[in-house]
């Protein structure tokens, strides 16, 4: 008999692998992964690159809210690795939208009500047929609060730093790992303090601290737990 489908909500704080995490998992159980934080992400590099924020963090909301509505967000999935990329009007912004100047910006975007409403509304439309692994501020408190299994990730602030600098790395950047960190811990803050849909625990979330986990032990952790709860199999 085939597994009834459900709903994984995964959130946590920034940089705690929830994007690397959930693509494995969704991959595991075969269901389809949505990376919230990507849409945010592109959002704000459509919002930077249409003058819409500044460098000093000024946001013209009203052109921004009468803009938004226009543009095309979708997900489109690499045939070489499996990784699910975001496109912002046909064109795929995955790597602008890693890079420091989207990253310090992102929290005060996500912070508008109009901007949430948005995303929410392309999350649900996701989420109607179960079946998938989502990712990102919120997701298991306010946009699928009712999700059968919802799972908070946390790390130390320096473990983080390290996980983020490497990408930065990766990518090109040239950030050093100071400013990388200095800004994890005011985006911590902004995302903890917002006064819509602050970052918070869900009372039914499970709590993973992934300091010192690998990747495998987190699905390891996983494994136990979707085959005490729903009866459902994955292989390591």
């Amino acid at each position: 008999m085939e597994n009834k489908k459900i709903i994984v909500a995964i959130d946590g704080y920034s940089s705690t692998g929830k994007s690397t995490f959930a693509r494995l998992v969704a991959r595991k159980l075969g269901y389809v992964y949505i990376d919230t934080g990507a849409i945010y992400r592109a959002i704000t590099y459509f919002a930077y690159t249409n003058g819409f924020i500044d460098n000093n963090r000024y946001i013209n909301v009203e052109w921004l809210a009468g803009t938004l509505g226009s543009i095309t967000l979708a997900f489109e999935t690499s045939s070489e690795d499996g990784s699910c990329h975001i496109c912002l009007n046909g064109v795929n912004v995955e790597k602008n939208i890693r890079k420091m100047e989207i990253s310090e910006k992102v929290s005060q975007i996500a912070a508008l009500p109009f901007v949430r409403e948005y995303v929410d509304r392309i999350l649900k439309r996701y989420g109607k047929e179960r079946g998938v692994v989502m990712d990102g501020r919120d997701i298991g408190t306010a946009v699928f609060p009712d999700a059968e299994l919802k799972i908070f990730m946390v790390a130390s602030a320096r473990v983080r730093a390290e996980r983020r600098f490497k990408e930065i790395v990766q990518n090109g950047g040239k950030e050093s790992f100071e400013q990388v960190l200095e800004n994890l811990k005011k985006r911590d803050y902004l995302d903890e303090h917002r006064a819509v849909a602050p970052l918070v625990k869900a009372e039914d979330a499970l709590l993973l601290d992934n300091s010192n986990m690998s990747v495998n032990d987190q699905l390891d952790w996983l494994r136990d737990i979707l085959k005490a709860r729903f009866g459902i199999d994955i292989t390591i």
